[in-house]
């Protein structure tokens, strides 16, 4: 299992870097897109269902709302920028939901509420990332962002093995621990603070200060991601979102983090674009 899981991210990073560096604004909103549309099909099965057609369906409905917004909505306008950031909303109460578990969540049993609350989940996902991508020096933006989730992961996994023995949320997710939160975040804090110093324009104290304090809030966040469907999973009664990713699960097993650290990265990006 651990070699399938690191042979898979070898596959999936570089596609991830590739996908950054090489494909044009155009393409890059197909292939967040393609991911996108891949997750919503997975749920489906979160949302109960579990027959082929309307998996199938639920993802060609993704796909059209994606094109909507492509076609009626500019990427450079506020109405796009506020919409991202109003996931933010949501991922607050996804948070209440992970600490209240298994109390006052049965909300979460609804098929229907399910289906709505994708939207800011995956929708805003891919909002936040083509957001990123029109934005000048977009391909270091990206990277950043895809080195603050991963880094997190890394510093979780070792900060936790060495240091993990309280839980964070037990009943959600058993693995977690504060030390792996804790681990995660000094790891991404380091690498916002390395990306600044070597790429972006000189900041006084107030810049670093809203710098530190939003790369600790993307950590944050994530880990409500994480938390977050690992609860979706657990109503659910299932181990993986799927079996696409060999070692890994799903799609949504691997960007959970991400759909949830996206719009806070795009606000940390915002408030150091005026400080």
């Amino acid at each position: 299992m651990l070699l399938q899981r690191f042979v898979t991210a070898l596959v999936l990073a570089p596609l991830m870097l590739a996908g950054i560096y090489l494909l044009p604004t155009d393409g890059f909103r197909v292939f967040a897109g393609l991911i996108v549309i891949l997750g919503a099909w997975e749920w489906a099965n979160l949302a109960g269902l579990t027959a082929p057609r309307a998996r199938i369906g639920l993802a060609a409905l993704t796909a059209l709302g994606l094109l909507a917004i492509h076609q009626w909505i500019a990427v450079d306008s506020l109405v796009w920028t506020l919409l991202v950031l109003s996931a933010l909303a949501f991922w607050l109460l996804a948070a209440v939901s992970v600490y209240l578990y298994p109390r006052a969540t049965a909300w979460l049993r609804s098929g229907p509420i399910k289906l709505v609350i994708m939207v800011p989940v995956l929708v805003a996902l891919w909002m936040g990332l083509v957001w990123l991508k029109s934005q000048p020096h977009s391909a270091l933006l990206l990277t950043w962002l895809m080195l603050l989730v991963w880094g997190a992961d890394v510093g979780a996994y070792f900060a936790g093995r060495a240091f993990g023995n309280r839980k964070l949320a037990p009943a959600v997710s058993p693995g977690k621990t504060w030390a792996g939160v804790y681990g995660g975040m000094a790891t991404s804090i380091l690498v916002s603070v390395v990306i600044a110093g070597l790429y972006l324009p000189a900041y006084g104290i107030k810049g670093w200060f809203w710098l530190i304090l939003l790369s600790a809030a993307v950590i944050a966040i994530s880990v409500v991601g994480d938390l977050f469907e690992s609860l979706l999973k657990r109503n659910r009664g299932i181990k993986d979102s799927s079996a696409l990713l060999p070692g890994h699960g799903g799609i949504l097993d691997r960007i959970d983090s991400l759909c949830a650290a996206t719009p806070m990265f795009v606000l940390l990006w915002y408030v150091l674009a005026v400080v």
